[in-house]
């Protein structure tokens, strides 16, 4: 890989620079950053694609499901697509559909990520893949593994900066698992009291790896005070618009494919100045719809904080455990169906939305989908 000799000599002294801080709530088991960086990788992209199912009749949403087809309006076919540069070799977007598995592997309450075995967590997210590619014949799907690398805390810790970083062997870990299979890693940064500039700085030597993007998680970046989780905090299109600028920095030096660059969103004050994000080939920019609930409330905030204000591609989510009904809650994460079913696009009237169901229900069709 073509690493510039000037950035190499950057990037040492970085490694050792990031402060450090004690974990503090029940993520106390993430690790602190190590100094050993990782090592060059040799990837290759491998998309799931499928073909269209003879056998498939009509519309696959079920009618007592309570998803509502959208109806295109002249307001949004004027917002959407969003007219943006034009696409460099190697992006993305808007060619593939990017499903991803979240949280930690150092924890079990932060996602699937780390609530399950390495081997059963990755074919249940294969099989999520290839589920979406059956129901969305005319985009590949590249999975995804969406770690949070900067923690969000509820004490400030011996910095002060209410966050914990994921030590770099942990990232390694994770990293290696994407990068055998062909996929692709996000690194998700919750700032606390730290700042964007800040926490991305030691995650320099993983972004500098054409598999590896970035997310920024605004609900935990309390650029205006108060304690992580306590409130919902916030970030500006100055703080995406240096996120960009850093990763586009990346891949003109290091002459890598265009990054992705996530940003959270669930209520309007966490992205302010929305319309002010600079758009860059370099850099495709992703609003993910965070928020959970029925299918129904999460049609209507993809529809309040997503569709009104265009960026360039949206995303969303769905919670494997807050998403289902109260019923299927209580029932743990055994439900009276196939487990690889319902860990890939749920089971019956368990409130879990398939992926027809979110194609048919959403739009600008989500080009990102995240489980946690």
């Amino acid at each position: 890989m073509p690493f510039a000799p000037l950035l190499l000599v950057l990037l040492v002294p970085l490694l050792g620079c990031g402060e450090t801080s004690r974990a503090t709530s029940a993520e106390r088991t993430v690790a602190v950053r190590d100094s050993a960086p990782p090592a060059p990788p040799r990837w290759t992209p491998k998309p799931i694609t499928a073909r269209p199912d003879p056998r498939a009749q009509g519309d696959t949403v079920s009618r007592s499901s309570g998803i509502r087809p959208f109806a295109l309006t002249a307001a949004d076919s004027a917002r959407w697509p969003v007219p943006g540069p034009a696409q460099l070799p190697g992006a993305m977007l808007p060619d593939h559909r990017i499903i991803a598995y979240y949280g930690n592997t150092r924890s079990t309450r932060m996602g699937i990520l780390g609530q399950i075995p390495r081997d059963s967590m990755l074919a249940r997210l294969e099989a999520t893949a290839v589920s979406w590619a059956k129901a969305d014949t005319t985009r590949k799907v590249m999975p995804a593994l969406h770690l949070i690398v900067t923690v969000a805390q509820a004490k400030p810790g011996p910095g002060g900066k209410y966050r914990l970083r994921t030590g770099d062997s942990v990232i390694s870990q994770v990293a290696s698992w994407a990068e055998e299979r062909g996929w692709i890693m996000f690194l998700d940064v919750q700032t606390g009291h730290s700042t964007v500039e800040a926490e991305l700085q030691p995650l320099l030597p993983f972004l500098a790896r054409p598999y590896v993007h970035l997310a920024l998680d605004p609900e935990f970046a309390m650029t205006q005070g108060g304690v992580p989780g306590k409130r919902v905090g916030t970030l500006d299109a100055k703080h995406v618009n240096y996120a960009s600028g850093f990763l586009a920095h990346l891949v003109d030096s290091l002459e890598l494919p265009p990054k992705v660059l996530i940003v959270h969103r669930f209520k309007q004050r966490m992205l302010t100045n929305y319309d002010q994000i600079k758009l860059d080939p370099r850099v495709q920019i992703l609003i993910q719809m965070d928020g959970f609930g029925t299918a129904r409330h999460k049609q209507d905030a993809y529809r309040l904080y997503i569709v009104p204000e265009p960026v360039q591609y949206a995303g969303f989510k769905i919670f494997y455990k807050n998403d289902r009904t109260p019923r299927a809650r209580s029932q743990g994460y055994e439900p009276s169906c196939p487990e690889a079913v319902f860990w890939s696009v749920g089971c019956g009237d368990d409130g879990l939305m398939t992926p027809e169901q979110v194609l048919s229900g959403l739009y600008p069709v989500p080009l990102y989908v995240q489980y946690q």
